[in-house]
């Protein structure tokens, strides 16, 4: 048994760190391209660099909004339950630990036979979001009634399914933002994105004229289409307008937070090292890009015809720089607004959470973009602020049963995977969360005997 764990312990290692995953793919598929010895040592190497200067510049930008959302509580005595999915995950692995593994690896086994053997072509490699399903999978399942192998084997069905599935709901939108480069949406915030790109098509008559990266700057302000200074100049307004105000309702809070300096200043330091991790995560994005796509034509044309990487949403941050910012601003008032109207209908506050409304608003915001320029932008990005708002109160009586009462998911599509699963178990027992997973499966594989031209789904070369 002890060298079970152990064993399972390796593979979650791997499974659980998008740039071991990445760089195990590049080089199936450089193997398979037959490329020289050098070349696959170095196109390995890039897209796991790349992704570790992805999560330095993530790490950065997390760690420099920690205090943004300290002042925002201290200025504004706002209390609540914040969603994060790091914090829920570290929770539940004390009980759901083992579960939660087998999952995760059955769930990659099942994707690759999807995308295999069905028209879903799409490889989920954002390891972290595959660990947190799994973790979300176990613990919906567990409430609904099942244990030990059915507990395992249908979470790990349903995490292949949906990373394979989830992908291409919205391809089409994904194809607007990227203009036709070869890669896929691999973050399970991913629908909340889509119906961000479909609210913004309302105005898609002005989408491409009106983009938020063709902002006409007058030369004086020029300096402003460095992405670096705009985003650090943008974030200081934000730090400064709300550190004043937390230093004055409770300047203890804020000395304490400033660990003897001026507050003034560390807010300023704080907002510059936020744009700092900005840059990082574009850089590290560029080397991912370079190298992992072309490694993909090796698994597509070898091993799993018309096969797409489905990425981190960080790496479409330099499609759209102007709509990251733009996008953040959006979906934290849409999470404000949001806040106290869950309040008002549900007796909780679900606080906007710093690291959700960034991320995720930001590619809202990009995607919106994409279909509606900047109007759209904004105003998808709001209706994500008030879907990740929503979605986790709804999302909270679901884990209720392992006391899970002060944090949830942050992200929009565990919301949507977990109250439906947690609803339709509620209702109908194990056999409804069965229905489910038989629907699925029937989805997936009806494409295989129908010819079209959606482009929800990837076709192979050969029928291209």
């Amino acid at each position: 048994m002890d060298a079970l764990l152990v064993v399972l312990k390796f593979f979650e290692s791997i499974l659980t760190k998008p740039a071991w995953i990445m760089g195990l793919f590049s080089f199936v598929g450089l193997v398979a391209l037959k490329r020289p010895a050098h070349k696959i040592m170095t196109g390995t190497l890039k897209p796991i660099l790349g992704y570790l200067m992805l999560s330095a510049g993530a790490g950065l930008i997390q760690t420099n909004l920690a205090p943004l959302g300290t002042f925002i509580e201290t200025g504004f005595h706002i209390q609540g339950v914040v969603p994060n999915n790091e914090v829920i995950v570290s929770m539940a692995q004390t009980v759901l630990g083992v579960q939660t593994m087998v999952i995760l690896i059955l769930g990659y086994v099942v994707n690759i036979l999807v995308a295999r053997f069905t028209k879903f072509k799409y490889i989920f490699l954002t390891g972290h979001h595959s660990l947190f399903m799994a973790c979300l999978l176990s613990a919906v399942l567990q409430a609904s009634g099942f244990t030990d192998v059915p507990l395992v084997i249908t979470g790990g069905l349903f995490l292949g399914l949906v990373s394979a599935m989830l992908p291409a709901v919205g391809q089409h939108f994904t194809e607007k933002v990227t203009e036709g480069d070869e890669i896929a949406m691999g973050h399970f915030g991913s629908l909340a994105y889509y119906i961000s790109a479909a609210v913004g098509s309302i105005f898609k008559k002005d989408a491409e004229e009106n983009s938020t990266e063709k902002i006409e700057v007058p030369e004086s302000l020029a300096f402003l289409r460095d992405t670096t200074i705009s985003t650090g100049l943008t974030m200081a307004f934000f730090y400064l307008l709300t550190g004043i105000v937390a230093w004055v309702v409770d300047p203890a809070v804020v000395d304490e937070l400033a660990g003897g300096d001026n507050f003034i200043v560390y807010a300023l330091t704080c907002a510059l090292s936020f744009a700092v991790g900005v840059t990082i995560v574009y850089n590290g994005v560029r080397m991912i890009l370079a190298d992992l796509v072309p490694a993909f034509q090796g698994i597509s044309n070898k091993l799993i015809p018309g096969a797409i990487p489905a990425v981190d949403c960080a790496v479409f941050f330099p499609y759209a720089p102007t709509a990251v910012i733009l996008g953040f601003v959006a979906s934290f008032i849409g999470g404000v607004v949001g806040m106290f109207i869950v309040g008002a209908t549900m007796g909780v506050f679900i606080i906007p959470g710093m690291v959700p409304h960034f991320f995720c608003g930001a590619t809202a915001g990009i995607f919106g973009n994409a279909t509606g320029g900047r109007k759209g932008a904004a105003l998808g990005a709001f209706v994500n602020g008030l879907l990740i708002t929503f979605a986790p109160a709804l999302l909270l009586p679901v884990l209720s049963v392992f006391g899970f009462q002060n944090t949830t998911f942050g992200d929009f599509d565990f919301g949507v995977i977990g109250i439906t699963l947690g609803r339709t178990a509620a209702a109908f027992g194990p056999a409804g969360v069965y229905v489910i997973l038989a629907i699925l499966l029937v989805v997936a594989f009806i494409p295989n005997f129908i010819k079209t031209k959606s482009p929800v789904i990837n076709h192979t070369p050969e029928e291209e």
